[in-house]
């Protein structure tokens, strides 16, 4: 048998992602050396902890265990098992992940138009587009970003507390955010 790929790992991860209530984000699975490797990124709306990955790591293993011993799933010698959250480099693609760094600082390169960097907002109901707030010196202002339009974002790390004035814009609705806007 084969060594497993991501879609058949897959497949095994998802009850348990599932189960826990959060989303795989990433799998990566490849032969390192006498022991192959297996990463799994999850994330969820209440970020998990180290407790809760810890757990999912536990099951993960055990259905992993029970699936080479039934001769489902070959990782050769053995493997190590990784769970994890994607962490900051984890570009933005979908709107979960914008809601979830709702307040962070981003920086987005768009189709046509200059890379911007600014502080994610609210999303409005359909959940395509977001309010980029950004500041020009002294000056803020509100930017509708379409998803659809957005080429890569990714969340800058920051070393001091953001401006209580960015962070309350973000933390608006995003009608009342929009109103912000000066063009």
């Amino acid at each position: 048998m084969a060594f497993p790929t991501v879609d058949i790992l897959a497949e095994y991860i998802a009850p348990v992602a599932e189960k826990y209530h959060v989303d795989v984000e990433k799998i990566t699975a490849h032969r390192a050396g006498a022991k192959s490797a297996v990463v799994v990124a999850v994330d969820s709306d209440t970020h998990p902890d180290l407790d809760q990955l810890e757990v999912i790591s536990q099951e993960l293993g055990e259905v992993f265990d029970a699936a080479e011993e039934r001769g489902e799933l070959n990782f050769g010698a053995g493997y190590t098992l990784e769970v994890t959250t994607p962490g900051v480099a984890h570009p933005l693609s979908l709107p979960r992940h914008w809601r979830r760094n709702r307040g962070r600082l981003v920086t987005v390169t768009r189709e046509g138009a200059p890379e911007l960097q600014g502080r994610i907002g609210p999303m409005n109901e359909a959940e395509d587009t977001v309010a980029l707030i950004v500041r020009d010196g002294k000056k803020l202002s509100v930017v509708p970003v379409e998803f659809s339009t957005v080429g890569q974002a990714v969340v800058e790390i920051e070393f001091s507390q953001p401006p209580a004035e960015e962070t309350d814009l973000a933390g608006a609705t995003f009608d009342d955010c929009i109103a912000q806007r000066k063009d």
